[in-house]
């Protein structure tokens, strides 16, 4: 190329065309990477991997047996193996570590252990092998030997294990039935009971005299709501004894036999006997329970559903809330206010807070909505209640007011911008026509402006749901009792406290007593919080799709 086409091809601008093509492209690469990353590594947690059993012995050691599932492999040199004690062979400068998960950790005090390559002897896969899955204490490896009822063999051998798949089937539809008593039935009965005391109170503090005809049909219904709990209590009783009827016996890897109680136990499986397509079918299972199960053992186990529910619930009532607010303040700047030194202060001051840390927001949530805010709503509505708070405490109505007021400023920005892009003509054209500055702004305007409305609406939401700082102070909790939704009326529960998927994903990967188990956790926990964001913004950016293209119509 000559030194006058190079001239002529740099100022031509292609260059920078391409430099900006090849800027994104990376971008690209790197963001698909990254949650190809995110997922291989939380994914793969729910393949129901191979269960192994091998020899060790270290030297001078005693030679021992291992059962459980491998995990990663690693090379280490020979001098970060001495400083842990051990010394390799004589002349070999490097050897395979491999982290084999043997569960069994209210027995083997560790879910997971380290062991070194040059010391494994024999390697076998037992097809009897058996992963159980255990609400307390983590998976349990070893050989079912035999299955009990109130203390009597009635399986062993190789009937045991079709044996105890149907006992494990009913020991788990009662654990569902007494779950529904406890959250769903003997649940309104406690709101039941609390609404009685919270009338009581209103009573007291309003002069009325005990043994009048308000207490009287008060205590008639408590005496109801009594009879209706008894019941109750008989018929957990009689769940419970039947679920405490069957038990399991299996053995461990140092031969010990461990009496596992059914009731303790989500599902058994043998991965080392199951089909490709039968791995697929319990992997697809598994994955259904992790997002619709409760958390277990400090959220290192179990389901995540609670925080997926109070991720999109906040972010819903977080979009309702900020959407008016941002649309009018823009509009207002944009079509009302005159132009001017202090409309000028107020846009950068809008711009200003857009890039305030979000932890700026917690601290003022907090001082002003829930103890100001909330405690002057306790006072004037639920005096009755105090001094227990009712808003006067962190909860889901806070925490996404908090949020809105984070976002707002995108709203504002993005609304102002579509509604510069708006011709002058055609206002004044509505205003030819015989149209008030009203009409023409809310049937002519704003419905231009959709679009942008909804573009600022995405970015808003986008930040809203990953933000974990401010909800800390604002509502969230490690773990809620109950939903915000659910069948005892108002139905929709603002004053409760609730999960959320970025402090769970905090919690589990900082605050977790068991490193290993809750890593793949939180790569998993990550992925799904990446994908909530994708599909809402993927719903806003339809809706403002379909305006754009209903504008479109409008016009031709």
């Amino acid at each position: 190329m000559s030194k006058q086409s190079f001239s002529t091809w740099y100022k031509s601008g292609s260059p920078w065309v391409w430099l900006n093509a090849g800027a994104v492209s990376i971008s690209v690469v790197m963001v698909v990477g990254l949650l190809l990353l995110i997922a291989v590594r939380g994914l793969s947690h729910f393949w129901p991997a191979d269960i192994m059993e091998l020899s060790y012995q270290e030297p001078g050691g005693e030679a021992i047996t291992l059962i459980g599932e491998a995990i990663e492999t690693e090379v280490v040199t020979a001098l970060r193996l001495k400083m842990t004690g051990v010394d390799l062979p004589e002349g070999q400068v490097s050897a395979e570590r491999h982290l084999v998960k043997v569960g069994n950790r209210d027995y083997f005090g560790l879910d997971f252990r380290w062991i070194n390559g040059p010391w494994v002897g024999e390697i076998n896969y037992p097809e009897n092998l058996v992963s159980v899955e255990r609400r307390e204490w983590g998976d349990f490896f070893g050989y079912l030997m035999e299955v009990k009822q109130q203390g009597k063999i009635v399986a062993s051998g190789d009937d045991a294990w079709a044996e105890l798949q149907k006992r494990l089937e009913r020991s788990n539809n009662l654990v569902f039935e007494i779950k529904k008593i406890e959250k769903a039935e003997i649940g309104n009965i406690n709101h039941g009971l609390e609404e009685l005391r919270l009338r009581t109170r209103r009573l007291e503090l309003d002069g009325v005299a005990a043994g009048s005809v308000q207490h009287l049909e008060i205590e008639q219904e408590r005496k109801q709501w009594d009879v209706q709990y008894a019941g109750l209590q008989k018929q957990l009783s009689d769940l419970n004894m039947a679920l405490n009827r069957d038990q399991m016996i299996i053995k461990m890897s140092d031969g010990r036999e461990v009496e596992i109680p059914l009731a303790k136990v989500v599902e058994a499986t043998r991965p080392n006997a199951m089909s490709v397509w039968l791995k697929i079918r319990t992997y697809g299972h598994e994955v259904w329970k992790f997002v619709s199960d409760d958390p277990r053992e400090a959220n290192t186990e179990g389901g995540i559903f609670p925080a997926i529910f109070g991720t999109v619930m906040m972010v819903m009532i977080m979009a309702v809330l900020v959407t008016p607010f941002g649309v009018v303040a823009a509009v207002y700047l944009k079509e009302y206010a005159k132009q001017g030194p202090m409309i000028r202060l107020i846009r950068i001051a809008v711009n200003n807070l857009a890039g305030v840390p979000s932890i700026v927001y917690g601290v003022f949530g907090l001082g002003f909505f829930v103890y100001y805010l909330g405690g002057n709503i306790d006072e004037i509505f639920f005096s009755a209640a105090l001094p227990a708070p009712t808003f006067g405490t962190p909860g889901l109505m806070w925490a996404s007011l908090t949020l809105a007021i984070l976002t707002v400023p995108v709203v504002i920005v993005a609304t102002e911008e579509g509604l510069s892009r708006i011709p002058r003509a055609i206002r004044e054209g509505s205003l030819a026509l015989g149209a008030t500055k009203a009409e023409t702004l809310w049937r002519t305007v704003l419905p231009m402006a959709a679009p942008a409305m909804m573009t600022g609406l995405i970015l808003a939401v986008a930040r809203a749901a990953g933000e974990v700082a401010p909800l800390m102070m604002v509502g969230v909790v490690k773990l809620a009792p109950a939903l915000a939704v659910d069948t005892i009326a108002p139905y929709l529960h603002l004053d409760r406290q609730f999960m959320h998927l970025g402090f769970h994903i905090y919690d589990v990967g900082f605050q977790s007593p068991n490193v290993e188990a809750a890593r793949p956790l939180v790569y998993a926990t990550a992925f799904l919080l990446v994908l909530i964001i994708i599909v809402l913004n993927m719903a806003a950016i339809s809706i403002r799709n379909r305006l754009r293209e209903n504008y479109k119509a409008s016009e031709g």
